[in-house]
């Protein structure tokens, strides 16, 4: 092989890594966010800018690639949780017991999705509990359980398929403006696990 031929073949393997490193961070920067575009709470991530005019382009592509439809984040977070709070992958395999203990924003709403974005299918057709239909403990205390199977209280079915992400959505704009400026909230919901098949 000539020298020319040679510088040619190393040139388009350069090209080749570069392309395919930049295309990969750039995945990962719109997938998974960094410290720069999302905020986490033990198992909870949000993107706090979304739904905002100043939102960077990693949020704006996020946004866009899993077709969210944002309210102003000045009104409205999302967070999603796709481990719980040891940090091991949620799945429909174990049971978990979501305790939300001072979490008082003005209105919530908690959802099981699978990891294509869609709710987690179950034969009781129920997706999703909020702050206006949970029952709560008589210390105020709400405790969600999600699990496969039927259970006492205020149950969640987390469907038949492996993993599953909890998304969890409030309504508040003094607790959305203060997460956007970098204020930790007082409280989020735990995620523990309380067994497995």
């Amino acid at each position: 092989m000539s020298r020319f031929k040679k510088v040619l073949l190393n040139l388009a393997l350069l090209i080749g890594i570069a392309l395919g490193g930049g295309l990969a961070s750039a995945w990962y920067m719109i997938e998974a966010g960094s410290r720069l575009s999302t905020r986490s709470f033990g198992p909870w991530v949000t993107w706090p800018s979304a739904g905002r005019p100043e939102a960077d382009p990693y949020t704006r592509a996020h946004v866009a690639r899993n077709a969210e439809l944002p309210l102003s984040s000045t009104a409205e977070l999302t967070f999603r949780a796709k481990t719980d709070n040891r940090g091991a992958w949620l799945t429909s395999g174990c049971d978990y017991a979501v305790v939300m203990e001072e979490f008082d924003p003005v209105w919530w709403d908690l959802a099981v999705y699978d990891l294509q974005g869609r709710l987690a299918p179950n034969a009781a057709d129920r997706h999703a509990f909020n702050s206006s239909t949970v029952m709560r403990d008589i210390d105020g205390r709400t405790v969600i359980t999600v699990a496969r199977d039927a259970r006492p209280g205020n149950w969640l079915p987390s469907g038949r398929g492996n993993r599953v992400v909890l998304v969890l959505t409030i309504q508040d704009a003094n607790m959305a403006n203060a997460i956007h400026t970098g204020a930790s909230p007082r409280s989020m919901p735990e995620i523990v696990r309380t067994g497995c098949r």
